[in-house]
């Protein structure tokens, strides 16, 4: 376990390096963190080295001092590969929201990216906001406080991981660590309330940036009964990167604890 600061204000991040050979970092979707990440890793670790990390508000980082930017979370995963001295090409893998801060990275940083997969990514055909970011990020630090001030995530936090997480197998020590903070709920709700204005910033780099050319990507869609609609937009996305399309079935969401091997098996495809 290692804590870099990195900016921020001097928030620590909670990073963590595991197995030998080319690099592959990880980076999870709002509100999860490092240990969700644990059965891919064991698949992976035999073959490349895996660093994965919680952002400011997330799993064992610090607080989150300021809302998150796209250009902002591109350069913080640039930063994490510095500090652990990783500073060479890595293949990104970016999980629901942080699908977004992989693909910036990918196009901000195209030297330093060998690979790109998006594990069941985020998706906004037509990213706009109404409510203007000031007021957004105000109700986010309001609404954190309050509940944070009475206790409600060291009440229910846990208790609502392991509803929302089916056969979670974390221990129960480490989701009270992680959940019971209220500077995890105070993170997430911060990173919920700036979600369209990274949509909409991707979208402005993707006019501007394109990605290097022959970059190995890889969009890996979960996938169960019902979710047709999604599978198609995922597809879509898929066909928009020009990468190479796969499926996890059956999967929910959170992809890397319901279909490691696919997840791993794409990661191993993307890059060598």
């Amino acid at each position: 376990m290692t804590f870099v600061r990195l900016g921020d204000g001097g928030v620590p991040h909670h990073v963590r390096v595991t197995g030998s050979g080319p690099v592959c970092v990880l980076s999870a979707g709002l509100g999860l963190a490092w240990f969700d990440w644990d059965p891919v890793v064991e698949l992976l670790a035999p073959w490349r080295t895996v660093v994965r990390f919680d952002r400011p508000g997330a799993g064992l980082s610090g607080h989150a001092r300021v809302p998150p930017t796209l250009a902002g979370e591109a350069e913080r995963i640039a930063r994490v590969l510095d500090a652990v001295g990783l500073p060479g090409p890595a293949t990104v893998v970016g999980h629901s929201l942080a699908g977004f801060h992989c693909e910036a990275f990918a196009r901000l940083f195209p030297a330093r990216t060998s690979g790109l997969v998006l594990a069941d990514s985020s998706v906004e055909e037509r990213p706009g906001v109404r409510v203007p970011r000031g007021v957004r990020v105000g109700a986010a630090r309001m609404c954190g406080a309050v509940l944070g001030g009475a206790g409600v995530p060291r009440a229910l936090g846990p208790v609502l991981r392991r509803a929302a997480v089916r056969g979670d197998a974390v221990r129960a020590d480490a989701v009270r660590r992680v959940y019971g903070a209220s500077r995890v709920l105070r993170g997430s709700l911060l990173e919920y309330a700036t979600y369209g204005d990274l949509a909409a910033e991707l979208a402005a780099l993707r006019r501007e940036l394109p990605l290097r050319e022959g970059l190995p990507v890889t969009v890996l869609a979960a996938y169960s009964r019902g979710t047709t609609t999604w599978l198609t937009r995922q597809r879509n996305l898929a066909a928009s990167l020009e990468a190479t399309f796969r499926v996890a079935s059956p999967s929910g969401h959170l992809v890397m604890r319901d279909a490691p091997r696919a997840l791993a098996e794409a990661i191993l495809g993307t890059a060598r």
